[in-house]
């Protein structure tokens, strides 16, 4: 008895051993058809923005037999030559006219300044009422103008090029 017990336990290791081999088979299995289905899932969303794009594609290239239509029909445009475009700034200035009596002055770019080029500020509260001459007045003010440009130096953001 102790034989068939034995022979028995050996039995049931076997089995125990193949239905183990053959879960294990079956979990490499299922997991390589998932990582399959994975793969053509990715394909399929690759395939379909593709096809979004080549849609696109055909609906703007459909589009361009009517717009060169409305461009040579109705506006008038036709595609640049080579000999409209230019080389130089040169070239391009070549075709500006002088400036006319009359037209606004060109555009001044911002230079460093001095205080003395500031015109000199006057103020409204002074003493105006006759107890000093205009040359002591004036010479007061130019004293003072001398003085703020001796202690301030005043710049402006230099922008020239």
């Amino acid at each position: 008895m102790v034989r068939g017990s034995r022979l028995r336990q050996i039995g049931w290791a076997i089995c125990i051993g193949i239905v183990f081999g053959g879960f294990m088979l079956l979990t490499f299995r299922v997991n390589a058809v998932k990582s399959e289905v994975v793969r053509a899932e990715r394909q399929i969303v690759a395939l379909e923005q593709e096809k979004l794009a080549l849609e696109t594609e055909f609906e703007t290239r459909a589009n361009q037999q009517q717009l060169a239509d409305w461009n040579a029909i109705e506006f008038g445009y036709a595609p640049p030559r080579a000999d409209q475009f230019l080389e130089t700034e040169r070239q391009l200035a070549s075709f500006s006219a002088p400036r006319a009596p009359g037209s606004p002055d060109p555009i001044r770019f911002a230079r460093e300044m001095e205080a003395s080029d500031y015109p000199a500020l006057v103020s409204p509260l002074a003493d105006h009422d006759g107890e000093g001459s205009q040359e002591e007045t004036s010479s007061k003010e130019a004293e003072l103008a001398a003085a703020a440009a001796g202690d301030a130096h005043l710049a402006l953001a230099s922008l020239d090029r």
